[in-house]
């Protein structure tokens, strides 16, 4: 891969018209078009200082493995834990982000097929779309990284292009706009807490699940020219080009709205769908909706490349059950075809209690957002700790290390809290925010497997990949090889 290609697969993740649109709603009723508006640049900029600070690391130490790589080369003493821990939490940030977006694209799908064909907009039918969005990104992502790295140039310029029709449409084609003093100061609380703080809380996880998944430019550095340069520039190009054009997508939506409560009560199930045929008719909300599937279904094809990618590093390394099958290479494509499928069916079964939760969708926005960020800031953390004596590659940031890094470390701790809190009140089964306990069920799981086995056998990733057919290091077949420090 290019450079270029490199910023393409982090900027088609973080992919505003996915991010923005699909949680658009859940920040109508989480503070409204002002938390919308002021939490977006406020929660983009924190999100630099991480971006930043891991780009700082991965210009030292570009490998596929990324996040887990670095915490085991970072830490002073108990390296392999570091790695194992930030390994696991980064597998599940990275299937929960699959799931959000190719969830979210399952959504607007849908909506399209309601106002087309009359397709009624259900959960079960969502999921039923969902599942096909899956399948068609497994298979997608089979045939090779030729294939891949083209489309997500064309996502690139497809995303740019589709903010600029999509705003200059609801910019020039309404009879009418929201007032300035609507946009950027009505607070709106559908939530029943009745606590402005609380809910503007809430509220930042529209910005913040947008913002992530930039660390696919670390897991494609084993594939990318230049990695110690291009890997570092894709992750920082990536939120600063999202910063801007995702503000403006924000703003040009929010002063479309006309009849604010018929948007949330949408027959399409889809808050901008109503917002769009609100501002400029049926036809042109079913165009506009196209380009927003489309973007949806390129960033959803790029997040099972660098799921696909962080689980055959991952398992290269003996850390996932069945890692022998896990990081297997297809001879013919060259890819991980086998962590392809593990990624789309991990996403599956995470997106499937939407068909009876209320809040489901949230919950692994949520799971996303804590998964990955925590993954993020441990070697952030340990960085931190290493002082002067961090080895720094080609692209570096100085004397700003240390007060970037601890901005990114006390953000991470603030929203890994803030979102595991209920979201609606009051609590019932159909209602809960189910992200404590799907993230408390996999680091239970990788903290027992840690104690029970692997403390004994997991000495951190291996520098060298070994052969397609080699058997992963394990309780059975441990490697001498593997670095530790």
């Amino acid at each position: 891969m290019s450079g270029f290609s490199n910023f393409a697969v982090s900027f088609s993740i973080v992919s505003i018209l996915s991010g923005c649109l699909t949680l658009y709603g859940t920040g109508m009723n989480n503070g409204g078009p002002a938390m919308i508006i002021w939490g977006w640049p406020v929660v983009g900029l924190l999100t630099l200082c991480v971006g930043l600070a891991m780009a700082e690391i991965c210009s030292s130490y570009p490998t596929a493995g990324g996040l887990y790589y670095w915490s085991a080369k970072l830490a002073r003493s108990r390296g392999p834990a570091w790695s194992w821990f930030t390994g696991w939490f980064n597998f599940l940030g990275q299937v929960a982000v699959t799931a959000g977006v190719d969830y979210g694209a399952a959504f607007f799908t849908n909506a399209f097929l309601s106002l087309q064909f009359g397709f009624e907009a259900t959960p079960a039918h969502t999921v039923e779309i969902f599942a096909a969005i899956l399948l068609i990104h497994g298979l997608l992502n089979t045939r090779g990284v030729k294939l891949v790295a083209l489309l997500n140039n064309v996502s690139v310029w497809w995303h740019l292009v589709g903010v600029a029709v999509i705003v200059g449409a609801l910019a020039l084609l309404p009879e009418r706009h929201a007032s300035a003093s609507f946009v950027f100061t009505e607070f709106v609380d559908n939530t029943g807490f009745h606590n402005q703080l609380y809910v503007a809380m809430l509220g930042l996880l529209l910005a913040q699940y947008t913002l992530t998944g930039y660390d696919a430019s670390a897991h494609m550095t084993e594939e990318t020219h230049d990695a110690a340069r291009s890997g570092p520039r894709g992750i920082v190009n990536a939120i600063t080009v999202s910063l801007a054009a995702g503000w403006i997508l924000l703003l040009g939506l929010t002063f479309a709205i006309r009849d604010y409560d018929g948007a949330l009560a949408s027959d399409t199930g889809v808050a901008p769908a109503q917002i769009f045929i609100d501002a400029i008719g049926t036809g042109g909300a079913e165009f506009l909706l196209l380009i927003v599937i489309g973007a949806q279904f390129f960033c959803g094809m790029a997040s099972v490349t660098a799921n696909s990618r962080m689980i055959y590093a991952f398992s290269r390394d003996g850390a996932l059950p069945g890692s022998a099958l896990w990081h297997r290479i297809d001879p013919r494509t060259q890819t991980p075809t086998n962590a392809v499928w593990l990624a789309t069916g991990g996403a599956l079964l995470l997106g499937l209690p939407a068909l009876w939760n209320t809040t489901a969708y949230t919950a692994v926005t949520s799971i996303s957002v804590i998964g990955l960020y925590i993954s993020y800031v441990i070697p952030v953390y340990l960085r931190l700790r290493q002082g002067d004596a961090f080895p720094r590659g080609p692209w570096h940031l100085g004397r700003w290390s240390r007060p970037i890094g601890a901005i990114a470390v006390g953000w991470t701790a603030f929203i890994s809290i803030v979102f595991m809190l209920p979201t609606v009140s009051p609590i019932t089964a159909e209602s809960f925010n189910y992200t404590p306990v799907a993230v408390l069920a996999v680091v239970g799981f990788a903290g027992l497997w840690w104690l029970a086995s692997a403390r004994h056998w997991f000495t951190g990733p291996i520098l060298t990949a070994p052969a397609a057919d080699a058997a992963p290091p394990g309780p059975t077949a441990p490697d001498p090889e593997m670095e530790t420090r």
